[in-house]
């Protein structure tokens, strides 16, 4: 399974996260233990209040160029694993994740 997927809505992420990583941004694909890839992110803040999921919606509208409020949290919101929605375009979301991520 892929870390992302075409919806009728945008674009599903699927992300991991860590927070007080140190810096902000997007690591990579990563195959967790049972399979499933995962878009790898870090991001400074603290996962108190919410502010690491919002600095991850700031990470996610700047590296793919789109506006914040297109960026929405759907699941796991107190998790490290998250799922994403990304209204807009998914093709070409998709194919900007593909050439970023996948010709490391």
């Amino acid at each position: 399974m892929a870390a992302w997927s075409v919806t009728p809505d945008g674009l599903a992420l699927s992300v991991r996260l860590t927070p007080r990583g140190g810096r902000d941004g997007l690591d990579g694909v990563e195959t967790l233990a049972d399979g499933r890839d995962v878009l790898k992110a870090r991001v400074r803040s603290a996962p108190s209040e919410g502010e690491a999921n919002a600095a991850l919606i700031a990470l996610l509208a700047k590296e793919l160029s789109v506006s914040r409020s297109r960026v929405s949290l759907t699941a796991g919101a107190s998790a490290r694993l998250k799922r994403i929605l990304i209204r807009g375009d998914a093709q070409a979301l998709a194919a900007q994740l593909q050439k970023q991520f996948c010709e490391i």
